[in-house]
C-alpha cells in the first residue's frame, strides 16, 4: 500500500473520514495543528493498528554490515519491524484503510530525513479510503521483517544506538 503519484498517504481504522481538519494530536511535542500523511517509504511504518507500539530500523547508506547483522540479521531484507507479542491478534483483526490524500499542501517534516508530511490546510482525500488488507501478509509481500517479541525495550536500546534508521510508534503502549 503506497501513495499514488502526485498524493500522500494517511493510513486509519476509521473509514469514514470526509474531511481532515488541521489539529493538535494528543500525544503532539508540537504546538501547531497539522495534517498528518506519510509518504511510500514511511507507509509501512503504519501497516499497524493505530495504538499499537511499534519500532522499525532500516539500512540506510551509512549503516555499517556489524549494525545491519546484528538487528536485522544476515538475511536480505533491509528493514525490519518488532512489535509485541500481545498485539498479534489485533494486528491480524484489524481492518486498517488508506486515504490517498493530495500532496500539494504537504510540507516535510522531521530533521534530518522527514518521517512524515504535513499540511496546515483542511484537506480532502482524492477518492474512498483503500483497504489495507491483512497487515501480516503486507509486511511478507513487502520484504519486512516482522519481530515479535515479549518487551520492545531491548530492541529500541539496540536500534537507537546503532548506525541503522530508524522510527518509534506508540511506544509508551508498550509492555513495561
Amino acid at each position: 500500500m503506497r501513495p499514488a503519484p502526485g498524493h500522500v498517504l494517511h493510513f486509519s481504522e476509521d473509514p469514514t473520514i470526509q474531511v481532515f481538519e488541521p489539529h493538535v494530536a494528543r500525544t503532539a511535542r508540537q504546538k501547531d495543528a497539522y495534517v498528518w500523511a506519510v509518504d511510500g517509504f514511511q507507509a509501512p511504518s503504519y501497516w499497524f493498528p493505530r495504538q499499537c507500539p511499534r519500532a522499525m530500523a532500516w539500512r540506510t547508506s551509512s549503516t555499517t554490515d556489524d549494525d545491519a547483522r546484528a538487528i536485522i540479521g544476515p538475511g536480505p531484507e533491509t528493514r525490519v519491524h518488532a512489535v509485541e507479542y500481545a498485539w498479534v491478534d489485533r494486528i491480524r483483526d484489524a481492518k486498517l484503510f488508506a486515504y490517498q490524500l493530495p500532496s500539494e499542501t504537504f510540507e516535510p517534516f522531521g530533521a534530518p530525513e522527514p518521517h512524515a508530511y504535513v499540511s496546515t490546510a483542511t484537506v480532502r482525500p482524492a477518492g474512498p479510503p483503500e483497504p489495507v488488507g491483512d497487515l501480516l501478509a503486507l509486511h511478507e509481500v513487502n520484504g519486512i521483517q516482522l519481530r515479535l517479541l515479549p518487551r520492545l525495550h531491548a530492541f529500541w536500546a539496540a536500534v537507537t544506538t546503532s548506525s541503522l534508521g530508524f522510527s518509534g510508534i506508540r511506544l509508551g503502549n508498550a509492555q513495561p
